[in-house]
């Protein structure tokens, strides 16, 4: 997935191996990571619409702090550009202290809009405000991954509401990929001889432009509800070093099909925010947290809420983004529904940064597979940690951060139907620390339209200290796939404790459970599947100190097998059932 560091263009949906520092939802050019001042290189930007005089401003205000954008010069007919008279109306609106602007029904076309400091702009249900196709249309300082519809630098208090529609107007063409290059679901598709045609936004890469819809950095006070946001190219709602956001009833739309690069909201160093009651369908990812050096010095992204959402994506729900360069931490994610998305959380590092106390609770998720162009397999849970050369598939460089950190995350109350293996990985130099998933029932089935299936396990955890499953359920749906196999695999975990489990492996002579250099386990008060004839499989001369009690188990199946490399010893199995 072309990653760049989640930042000015992070095309984090995609799959291309290469972190690219492609501005958000716009320059998306395949630049290396390291070039994360590459934007700023395109200092063009088009003129400012010409403000009228204070005085006649104010003087077009409807009433008291009520600003009508008809009262100076917008028509209503998309025909019409109705930039000026709309920033007019903003501009009055702060030369008089604060105040609402009201955008009755009709339809608006515009590039950008300067928000101002104690403004509220409300859009009427019946109202369109569409993105203008044209690039000169937009102003973004010097950095154009800043281009936005609404644009906004060190605002406060600033509110967009009503029950109206921002249009991006969002164009996609078909081309045959000369873009990703090391990526797993492109090299399979090229041995089975299929066809790798994609979807790219339309222009691209000659055009440079593609507008949010809200673009805001280091803001504070800030409040979008009820709004109706559809079809832009780009990251739809971006914030840079923001704190005291609130999105409340949104609805968000880009194309599941083909709109690479169009995530939902990206929260770059933001701090203390709100997301709730949302309905959030895109092409890209629907929500993304990250903390790069793209928009100014690296800020933590912390103290968050996402509850009572709806989720789809091509990509992912909720991102934990591999740009993370400083801090992702304190996030809550609950009460939420992934309905048809590609892959339900992910977790990931490619720049040394540190995600740390996250708690996802109370979630249904319906995962499955879309075309070969989208990062993911239609897993739930997605974890890595990567050093920028591996994540590039590249000799490692000097100078590079080293792996970064996953620890304190609670995975519970989940239901979810999955079509791909969750992998749970961290770094041999930088394991998973404090994992829990509990309370998890999930079933793995296979998609017999899809091209290749790289499903193996149920889930899969790997490099981790301190890990607890507790109270998950795994079924396998039919037909089974040859290469399917454990219900839980751990491989080179130390200190796991699986405790109540139920279920079984792929096929009756599979273990539900395989262990692989796994020093310190406890697995107890389990039962497996009435077809069922092995509970655990113990692999590795690394696996050691492991506890077996209160399984049960069906007549004739056994506890446990080991491999002749394990050390005599190792296993200990103290009461079954």
């Amino acid at each position: 997935m072309s990653i760049c560091p989640r930042s000015p263009a992070a095309p984090a949906g995609l799959a291309a191996t290469r972190l690219c520092l492609a501005a958000i939802g716009c320059a998306l050019l395949p630049l290396r990571l390291a070039a994360a001042d590459a934007d700023a290189a395109d200092s063009s930007r088009s003129a400012s619409p010409v403000a009228a005089p204070v005085s006649s401003i104010v003087a077009a205000s409807v009433g008291s702090g009520v600003f009508d954008v008809r009262r100076f010069g917008a028509t209503g007919k998309k025909s019409d550009d109705a930039r000026p008279a709309i920033q007019r109306a903003i501009d009055s609106a702060a030369a008089a202290g604060g105040g609402m602007v009201y955008v009755p029904p009709g339809d608006y076309v515009t590039g950008t809009l300067r928000l101002r400091s104690r403004v509220r702009l409300e859009i009427e249900a019946g109202a369109t405000l569409f993105a203008s196709p044209d690039p000169k249309a937009y102003e973004y300082d010097g950095v154009v991954s800043k281009a936005a519809l609404f644009y906004g630098e060190e605002l406060e208090g600033v509110t967009l509401g009503g029950r109206g529609t921002l249009d991006g107007q969002a164009e996609y063409e078909w081309r045959l990929d000369d873009f990703e290059r090391a990526f797993d679901h492109k090299t399979h598709m090229q041995k089975l001889g299929k066809p790798l045609l994609r979807a790219f936004p339309k222009g691209f890469p000659a055009r440079v432009v593609f507008p949010h819809a809200v673009w805001l950095g280091r803001s504070r006070d800030i409040q979008i509800s009820g709004l109706n946001i559809a079809r832009f190219p780009g990251w739809a709602l971006a914030f840079y070093g923001c704190e005291r956001l609130t999105f409340d009833r949104l609805g968000v739309y880009s194309s599941l099909k083909e709109g690479v690069w169009a995530d939902g909201i990206d929260l770059d160093g933001c701090r203390d925010v709100s997301i709730s009651n949302c309905s959030i369908e895109t092409g890209d990812d629907c929500i993304v947290f990250i903390s790069t050096d793209a928009w100014g010095p690296p800020r933590p992204c912390e103290n968050i809420t996402v509850s009572n959402c709806r989720l789809s994506s091509a990509s992912a729900g909720v991102k934990f983004s591999e740009g993370n360069r400083l801090a992702i931490r304190k996030v809550a994610v609950s009460n939420t529904v992934f309905a048809n998305v590609n892959r339900g959380i992910v977790f990931s590092i490619a720049l040394g940064g540190l995600v740390e106390d996250v708690l996802l609770s109370n979630l249904v998720m319906d995962c499955r597979r879309f075309d070969w162009f989208w990062a993911g397999d239609g897993q739930p849970f997605h974890f890595r940690i990567k050093r920028l050369s591996e994540f590039n598939e590249e000799p490692p460089k000097a100078g590079e951060p080293p792996p970064g950190r996953i620890r304190n995350v609670l995975i519970r109350d989940v239901l979810a139907q999955a079509m791909g293996t969750s992998r749970i990985y961290g770094h041999p130099e930088s394991p998973l620390e404090g994992i829990t998933i509990e309370n998890v029932r999930l079933t793995l089935s296979a998609d017999p339209a899809a091209p290749f299936d790289l499903a193996d396990h149920a889930l899969h955890f790997r490099w981790a200290t301190n890990l607890t499953v507790r109270g998950v359920n795994v079924a396998w749906r039919t037909p089974a796939l040859p290469a399917w196999q454990s219900a839980l695999c751990c491989q080179d975990v130390s200190g796991l404790e699986i405790d109540r489990f139920c279920g079984r492996g792929a096929g009756p002579d599979r273990a539900a459970v395989l262990l692989e250099n796994v020093a310190g386990a406890s697995l107890r008060d389990s039962r497996l599947w009435e077809d069922a004839r092995l509970f655990a499989r113990v692999a590795g001369q690394g696996s050691r100190a492991i506890v077996l009690r209160g399984i049960d188990l069906p007549e004739a199946a056994l506890t446990f097998s080991a491999g002749v490399e394990v050390p005599t010893g190792a296993v200990r199995l103290l009461e079954t059932r």
